[in-house]
């Protein structure tokens, strides 16, 4: 007699295509992120990583599941995250890694949309829009972009929009993020005729981005003026410039020159000098790597476990007979305690950063710079692969880290007659709103047309609250904060009036 057996039936591959979103605990508040997952045909599966306000953009990830139980890892930037799959699919609670580092985070899974209208279909907009090139005969090259031109006889008010350092296109793009293009779209909708480029090297404008200086994006800006001044429908006599970060101060350094802009209006200008300002940032921006800050995690980890001891040590004089006020005495000494080291733990890593930018700047040999500043860099981010401390090395040896180090926001300043508007954001972690702002201010003092505005709970990137983003198709979507669009298109048409 035989007996027959059923061959067992493969485990159901489920899919996982879509976004996985969450936000990440970090000192001092929340980090968000996104793990966009696509299936491939051949059955694998493809990830990216996004951290907007660490400016990873598309960093890859390795997706290895094994049951319900999922792993990313994104190598070079040395972090993974292991998740385990909720019974309804919706959500991966798990456990985010990092050297030195490591957190409870839950994503929320977004599925990719299926009901919308065709991706080729798009409502044409309420206004003109025009692929224009433009020259540069300075620097002998040519540089493209986007004009955009509201409807009606014109002519109109213009704001050329200047992006922040580091190479962008014309949109300006973060992640899912496009703030230069957000922003074109809500001005020329309001009557203000737009023109946003691609920087030089970026897109489809010429040069070589790894050697472009503030120094040549100044004149890239005065060949934008000097196209816009001759095209219909724009009014030459309001042409002026909005510029986000380095863009800014670069607005204002026009303002300064012959043939000025019309107005400036800055977002997040620095007003600290370059070494200050590159000094005041976190090791990961100032890198530019997808590598962990190893001093910031391992500091946050030691701050957690100095709360975990005055804890305890609280539960045992309470169990000891302490009164509340007694308990509360020594939780406030262990708080003023830990807030002094930490002071100095800052201090230390301003210290070390600064050493690194001085030696970069007073070391011409570039080979010479790049050896010295590597060792810096490899001491601090042990796990660090070579081939990224390599590349952190060139790109602080770069032309415009060398150029930018010695940068004086202040030295143009006294020279600016135009209308400036200075807005920043308190949320901003990349350049403080109230030390740069009144510096720019105490610079602009002469100038009896400035306004300066600080705008509550706003990032470097000018995003809304995550609490305002809009839903586009059920999900929602980052986008320019609405206090800081009205305010810039108001400020522009009132200077139109006067």
């Amino acid at each position: 007699m035989s007996i027959r057996t059923q061959a067992q039936a493969p485990a159901k591959r489920y899919s996982l295509e879509g976004q996985w979103r969450g936000a990440l605990t970090v000192p001092g508040g929340s980090l968000p992120l996104m793990i966009t997952v696509t299936e491939l045909a051949d059955g694998n599966r493809f990830a990216v990583l996004d951290v907007p306000m660490q400016r990873v953009n598309r960093e890859p990830m390795a997706v290895t599941p094994r049951g319900d139980t999922l792993t990313f890892e994104a190598e070079r930037a040395g972090c993974r995250f292991v998740g385990h799959r909720s019974a309804d699919g919706q959500q991966l609670l798990g456990v985010w890694q990092q050297t030195g580092y490591s957190a409870p985070l839950t994503l929320l899974f977004v599925p990719p949309a299926t009901t919308v209208a065709p991706k080729t279909f798009k409502f044409p907009p309420p206004y003109r829009v025009e692929e224009v090139s433009l020259p540069n005969t300075a620097d002998h090259l040519r540089l493209t972009g986007t004009l955009t031109i509201p409807a009606g006889e014109g002519p109109f008010p213009t704001a050329l929009l200047l992006s922040d350092f580091d190479t962008q296109t014309r949109d300006a793009v973060y992640s899912d993020y496009a703030l230069a293009g957000g922003l074109a779209d809500f001005l020329t909708r309001r009557g203000i005729a737009v023109l946003r480029l691609d920087d030089r090297g970026a897109g489809q404008s010429e040069g070589d981005s790894t050697t472009v200086t503030t120094t040549e994006r100044l004149r890239d800006a005065q060949a934008a003026l000097s196209f816009l001044r001759t095209r219909p429908l724009i009014d030459v006599a309001h042409v002026g410039i909005v510029g986000h970060g380095e863009g800014g101060n670069i607005g204002l350094l026009a303002a300064a020159q012959p043939l000025p802009p019309a107005f400036v209006v800055t977002l997040a200008a620095a007003g600290l000098s370059g070494r200050e300002l590159l000094a005041e940032q976190r090791p990961s921006l100032l890198l530019r790597s997808g590598v962990a800050d190893t001093a910031l995690l391992g500091w946050a980890r030691r701050q957690e476990q100095g709360r975990e001891v005055a804890r305890r040590q609280a539960d045992k004089l309470r169990a000891a007979g302490s009164n509340a006020a007694q308990v509360e005495t020594y939780l406030e000494q262990q708080r003023m305690r830990q807030k002094g080291e930490d002071r100095k733990r800052t201090d230390a890593l301003r210290k070390r950063r600064r050493a690194m930018l001085e030696i970069v700047r007073q070391t011409t040999d570039n080979s010479q710079a790049q050896a010295i500043v590597a060792n810096m860099i490899q001491q601090d981010n042990p796990n660090m692969p070579l081939a990224e401390v390599h590349n952190a090395a060139v790109r602080l040896t770069s032309p415009w880290y060398r150029q930018y180090l010695n940068f004086d926001p202040q030295a143009a300043l006294s020279g600016v007659r135009a209308p400036v508007l200075l807005l920043h954001g308190t949320g901003d972690d990349i350049a403080d709103a109230q030390g740069n702002l009144d510096l720019l201010a105490k610079g602009l003092k002469g100038n009896k047309l400035v306004t300066t505005q600080k705008l509550e709970g706003i990032n470097h990137l000018f995003q809304a609250p995550t609490t305002e983003w809009p839903l586009i198709n059920g999900q929602p979507r980052p986008v320019m904060a609405p206090a800081a669009l009205e305010q810039i298109q108001s400020w522009i048409k009132a200077r139109t009036k006067e």
